[in-house]
């Protein structure tokens, strides 16, 4: 048995479809950003530069007079101190500031960062939640600039926390923040309530404003920053924008929600009464040293009706994983990227087949690595017919290449005459010629599927096997002084057991190749090996880890199959019985036949008139 042209053909595209798909996830979006940021810096090296020190002045003289002359003094009593409030519940802590009466750091529990410290989605350094409200006397505050009266934090029968935060003026109108966290739910409910809202908020609307970041909490900040979205629900529909090296995105319609999705996390504002309009803008350093992501500013409109009014809002902080999204029903588990792009329909494969059965796998079998190589004997199981059809492809290939090739002998300097022949030949003989390339091409979405989950499960994270100390990030057995071009700064000992079992593959299928006549056909199934190498050196190693199993199976399935399965003389067999059936062309068969003999006798003429 062995791989014909049209097998390797299929073998090829798939490389070169997952090569298409690679470069452009991790380079063309990034490109085309850095081209952005080029104009934005040349713009700015024209403006003239101010003295630092002489800035600082200005700035603390322009806060001097600000707080002067504040109209927030009217809800902030004199003497009033910010103060932090500590919230916690199973999964998370939470830091409230009673200077605007809002979140300022956030931990969670269960996760630790690449260096073993706990996972934080703010710290208090960038993030602001504040809006606009009428302070009396043609004036304007900020409630961010407010200093609230918070009150102890109570626990109601169902073991909800609850914290709240008010400022009041001498008129009597109020702002009053109300915080509720369940227990073991990353979800926080938030109701602004306000007195007097009809004197307070101009037109029956509460301009909002969200500053928020995203910290860095994975091994690579680079490629943190490649797994990083701004995700949306806005009129109804998701979608999400790359953050690149920064951005906007302008909501003119409804929106129920804004997203900072990072590899694994999210830092998410959601409005019970959807937004009536919304934009967010974000900035991406770059400066990888850098502790943070991103810097995200969010600014929205709400309905705020009647004189004393609620606005129901939340907030989630918590991991990006599809089974805890799922359970609020308000289309967040979409943030989980199980596919997007040209391949977004993957993503059905990863949510109803691929995860229900690694979920079970997880529940029962203690390593993750084993998990993985489990679910990898899964699939080949279930796809083994196909790669059947593709080796028994080539075997009738390779039984019919004595014919082909005295095909070739007699027609030597006629391409035209050969094809027509040839393809006569594959008909009687009842040889899809197709038969190698489409099944290989079937075997693309259940690789991009897999290419999508490993990525994307949070359940990888942080889980070791063998020397790998975290799956849902690269392995490295050792590190580079300098950095190589699209390989990087390590060695992932994954990746080169991954590449070298592919290789072997090609070598294996090129020494059963019944046409390596064709050098540029010899030589491409090596090309593909070589693309993983870097492709793959920066991908999690649970990724490599499948794809290394995967390889090993298909090899053992390859040698299985030719020597126990398919017999050669049955199948010449079956074919010469073939041959015996009177053969029926179809309509679209004639006509191909019809113009390729009408193209024959064409060249035949030309011949004849340039003698």
């Amino acid at each position: 048995m062995g791989m014909d042209r049209n097998t390797v053909i299929g073998f090829v595209l798939i490389g070169l479809l997952l090569f298409g798909m690679f470069y452009i996830n991790s380079k063309s979006r990034l490109a085309l950003e850095a081209e952005k940021k080029r104009v934005e810096d040349s713009i700015a090296a024209t403006k003239p530069k101010i003295d630092p020190a002489i800035a600082r002045l200005d700035s603390l003289k322009r806060d001097s007079i600000r707080q002067a002359q504040s109209p927030v003094q009217a809800f902030t009593a004199p003497t009033a101190q910010e103060e932090m409030l500590k919230v916690e519940n199973d999964v998370m802590r939470i830091d409230f500031s009673t200077r605007g009466g809002q979140p300022r750091r956030v931990e969670l529990k269960k996760f630790r960062r690449a260096d073993g410290k706990p996972v934080l989605l703010f710290d208090g350094k960038y993030h602001r939640f504040s809006y606009a409200f009428n302070a009396g006397n043609n004036r304007t505050a900020e409630s961010g600039d407010i200093i609230f009266t918070g009150s102890p934090v109570e626990e109601d029968k169902d073991k909800n926390k609850i914290i709240r935060f008010r400022a009041t003026d001498s008129a009597g109108k109020s702002l009053l923040h109300e915080y509720r966290i369940r227990p073991n739910d990353y979800m926080i409910d938030l109701n602004l309530q306000f007195n007097g809202a009809d004197q307070l908020f101009t037109q029956q609307q509460l301009s909002l404003v969200w500053n928020t970041e995203a910290l860095q909490n994975e091994q690579s900040h680079s490629y943190e920053i490649t797994q990083s979205h701004i995700g949306y629900v806005t009129d109804g529909e998701f979608d999400f924008e790359y953050v690149g090296t920064g951005d906007e995105k302008t909501f003119s319609k409804s929106t129920d929600w804004i997203s900072i999705k990072q590899q694994f996390f999210a830092n998410t504002l959601i409005a019970k009464k959807k937004f009536r309009s919304a934009s967010t803008s974000w900035t991406v350093p770059s400066d990888t040293s850098l502790s943070y992501l991103l810097h995200a500013n969010t600014q929205a409109k709400l309905a705020v009706e009647g004189t004393n009014a609620v606005v129901p809002m939340q907030f989630y902080y918590g991991p990006s994983d599809y089974n805890i999204l799922k359970t609020y029903q308000n289309q967040m588990e979409n943030i989980v990227p199980y596919g997007n792009g040209i391949f977004a329909f993957v993503k059905y494969i990863n949510r109803y087949f691929l995860l229900p059965v690694f979920d079970f796998l997880r529940q029962h079998v203690a390593s993750m690595g084993i998990v993985v190589l489990l679910l990898t004997l899964f699939i080949r199981l279930i796809t083994s017919p196909i790669l059947y059809k593709s080796y028994l492809s080539g075997a009738k290939m390779k039984v019919l290449k004595p014919e082909v090739d005295a095909l070739k002998e007699k027609y030597k300097d006629d391409q035209q005459a050969f094809g027509l022949e040839q393809m006569k030949l594959w008909r009687s003989a009842g040889v899809n010629p197709l038969g190698g390339c489409i099944p290989a091409l079937l075997q693309i979405p259940i690789f991009m599927s897999l290419y999508f989950f490993f990525q994307a499960n949070i359940d990888l994270r942080d889980k070791s096997f063998l020397w790998a100390t975290d799956l849902a990030a690269y392995d490295s057995i050792a590190h580079l002084p300098f950095k190589i071009p699209f390989y990087g700064d390590h060695v992932s000992l994954f990746t080169l057991t991954a590449t070298g079992t592919s290789l072997l593959i090609s070598i294996y299928s090129m020494s059963n190749m019944q046409d390596n006549s064709n050098p540029l056909m010899k030589y491409m199934p090596y090309i593909f090996p070589v693309i993983l190498l870097g492709v793959f050196n920066n991908l999690p190693s649970a990724l490599t880890w499948y794809y290394t199993v995967s390889n090993v199976i298909t090899l053992i399935l390859q040698f299985v199959i030719q020597t126990y399965i398919i017999d050669h003389d049955k199948i010449l067999a079956k074919m010469d019985e073939y041959r015996k059936r009177p053969v029926k062309k179809s309509k679209m068969q004639e006509r191909i036949e019809a113009m390729q003999e009408t193209q024959r006798k064409m060249q035949e003429m030309k011949k004849k008139t340039g003698k």
